[in-house]
């Protein structure tokens, strides 16, 4: 019960708000035109949003320090990017949250209360349901724009990219509704699916990035060949082999989280030229850290 609910909660206030992010990515990218779809977009934005409000809720004193310190939630950068972001685009981004999760205090507070368990079982179907419909509608996106129906400026890799995030926040939840916790992970399945993950975040930065920012150009190829080779290494190996392989993710990861966190910095101090969102740059350095906390629990 206490791991169900602790789990539950982590898994939300992390993915809850990429979620809430994918929408608005989506939103800003569609021309003025396109009303039908910016509205939809709209909708699931303001839906993980309450999600996300409704999990800080339940979180104070309830989820891991572990969790909360990560920089996964939110990092220092948050606040400043969604409040450049909602200026940008004009989409309205409730930047309360991060300043509530920024209170939040770590502990196990009522983790084994029938209650709070009903109330976590209520929120996972919620989540549940929206998943469903949100990947349905990015689904839809890509089979729109590959087919030269639906323009974005969203790349259709980066549409495939945010599926198989929401397919995996789906997975999660549907297991530990299942079950009520999750069993040990298969490491080489992890570090398989973030390491792709990782490396797509590369490829979009480079791309992203102003053609004049050759330095920051190649250091964002290099990581995507980083993590091209560490994919490569993972599909010739076995799993007896995979705890050096994991040191050695480990390593490229917290030198790619140095990286993301200085452009981030860079992003939101107007010192680098791109069309990356502030929120974008924030929101794949959250997704690293995440991974970097993943990576050291493995390592323990």
């Amino acid at each position: 019960m206490k791991k169900y609910i602790t789990t539950s909660l982590e898994t939300h206030l992390f993915f809850g708000r990429i979620m809430k992010e994918h929408a608005l990515f989506l939103q800003a990218g569609f021309p003025a035109g396109e009303m039908a779809y910016i509205n939809k977009a709209n909708w699931y934005r303001t839906e993980f949003e309450k999600v996300l409000w409704q999990t800080v809720r339940l979180a104070d004193g309830t989820v891991g320090k572990d969790v909360l310190c990560s920089g996964e939630v939110f990092t220092e950068f948050t606040v400043m990017a969604e409040q450049q972001t909602g200026r940008l685009t004009k989409i309205p981004i409730d930047f309360r949250i991060t300043q509530a999760e920024k209170k939040l205090q770590a502990g196990c507070g009522e983790c084994g209360d029938g209650r709070m368990a009903l109330q976590i079982r209520q929120l996972n179907q919620r989540v549940l349901g929206l998943l469903r419909g949100l990947i349905m509608f990015k689904e839809q996106i890509l089979q729109q724009v590959t087919s030269c129906r639906l323009f974005t400026a969203n790349y259709p890799l980066l549409i495939e990219h945010i599926i198989r995030e929401a397919k995996l926040y789906q997975q999660i939840i549907t297991t530990l509704e299942k079950n009520q916790c999750i069993s040990s992970e298969n490491m080489l399945k992890t570090e398989q699916f973030w390491n792709q993950i990782m490396m797509e975040h590369a490829l979009f930065i480079r791309g992203l990035l102003d053609p004049t920012e050759c330095e920051l150009v190649e250091t964002a190829d290099k990581f995507a060949g980083d993590y091209c080779r560490l994919l490569e290494e993972a599909r010739q190996q076995d799993c007896r082999a995979m705890n050096g392989l994991t040191r050695k993710t480990l390593e490229t990861t917290k030198k790619y989280c140095d990286f993301k966190a200085a452009g981030t910095k860079g992003i939101t101090g107007c010192d680098i030229r791109s069309i990356i969102l502030p929120l974008l740059a924030d929101h794949v350095l959250r997704e690293a850290n995440h991974y970097l906390r993943i990576l050291k629990q493995e390592g323990e």
